[in-house]
């Protein structure tokens, strides 16, 4: 089988075939480096990322518990074993990557890696052709995001820099959006001494986690996955809206800062000498090339900006008994609204595990 895409999808995907009985030297992984955290970690240290979002599940091992809270009791006792208990424990971000490089160490990643990029994937008899690799009967495509999004308005500006990109702060700073990314960029911009202006087109959900929780569970996702395509279309077009968590850490700098003169909303960049975009990644298969052309040579159904997919994030259109076809991470979002979170990578692993135990061998 092979896995296409080497990131934080790909690599928890890997891991979870391993723990699932898959032999390593059955894996093939694509990807463009041998660190599966290469391009997150860039884009954690440019917003000056300092805890995970997610919650105690949020790291790469297979199974849910332990997590990396285990690990965190050594130094500092039960306390983090209490907030994971409860849900409530989110790791350092330097306590994550050495996660992601001692799981690695330990599997073998690095070995399982073709360092080289993948343009197309075929359907054939028994399988899927991937580019010039030959076929494979069951491939996971884990292709990570489809690149920096800047609103059209914008590029080409030059005062702009997209927040997931390495930065400074000017005096006085634009910062385009409304997400986690961009209330993390301006407690940063306000702690370097600017002057900040939102610029976003609609109030941020105040939430914990990138989606509503419950869409972490079955009852949740099982209204999610039955509604009809242009339901289910709308309702990710919702959830999947600007949000951040609520809290006195965000609040209080904020509305200090408002009272001072040095925060305050718009709807439009003005006359700020620095824009600081974060809008995230461009949203849907068709600013994927390989998912672009997957779908237009097998005339696959979409709707809005995703690929059809089934309730195991596998493609319909080409998956059967004798072979599987699947999307991880933001992709295969049709099937679960959280898929671009560690938990969400979990979710599409596990059911790709499921169909690759039950299609017989070649």
């Amino acid at each position: 089988m092979a896995i296409v895409g080497g990131g934080l999808a790909g690599f928890t995907s890997y891991v979870t075939l391993l723990h699932g009985g898959i032999p390593a030297e059955d894996i093939t992984v694509f990807g463009t480096s041998l660190d599966p955290a290469a391009a997150w970690r860039v884009r954690a240290a440019s917003i000056r990322q300092q805890h995970m979002r997610s919650e105690s599940d949020g790291h790469c091992f297979p199974t849910s518990f332990p997590g990396l809270a285990v690990h965190a009791a050594r130094q500092a006792g039960v306390v983090p074993l209490i907030a994971s208990v409860c849900n409530r424990y989110r790791p350092t971000v330097a306590e994550f990557l050495e996660h992601v490089e001692e799981l690695g160490d330990r599997t073998g990643w690095a070995g399982r890696i073709r360092l080289d990029w993948v343009d197309r994937i075929t359907a054939s008899d028994g399988g899927f052709v991937v580019d010039r690799h030959g076929l494979f009967q069951h491939v996971l495509l884990a292709p990570g995001p489809a690149g920096l999004a800047v609103p059209d308005e914008l590029a080409g500006d030059p005062r702009v820099v997209h927040a997931y990109q390495p930065h400074e702060f000017a005096d006085r700073v634009a910062i385009v959006g409304a997400g986690m990314a961009a209330a993390t960029e301006w407690l940063n911009a306000l702690a370097a001494g600017s002057r900040v202006v939102s610029i976003r087109r609609r109030e941020p959900e105040r939430r914990q986690l990138n989606v509503p929780r419950e869409m972490f569970s079955r009852r949740g996702l099982a209204g999610f996955q039955a509604a009809d395509p242009v339901s289910r279309a709308a309702s990710l077009r919702k959830l999947l809206g600007p949000s951040y968590p609520p809290g006195r850490g965000w609040d209080e700098p904020l509305a200090r800062a408002a009272r001072e003169g040095r925060f305050r909303v718009a709807h439009e960049v003005d006359g700020e000498p620095q824009v600081v975009c974060a809008t995230g990644f461009r949203q849907g298969f068709v600013h994927n090339p390989l998912l672009r052309r997957l779908v237009a040579e097998h005339d696959l159904p979409t709707h809005d900006r995703w690929i059809e997919l089934a309730t195991d994030s596998t493609i319909p259109a080409l998956t059967d008994g004798s072979r599987t076809l699947a999307l991880a991470g933001a992709p295969a979002q049709w099937a679960y609204p959280a898929a671009d979170t560690l938990v969400g990578a979990k979710y599409s692993a596990r059911r790709f595990l499921q169909r690759v135990r039950s299609c017989p061998t070649p």
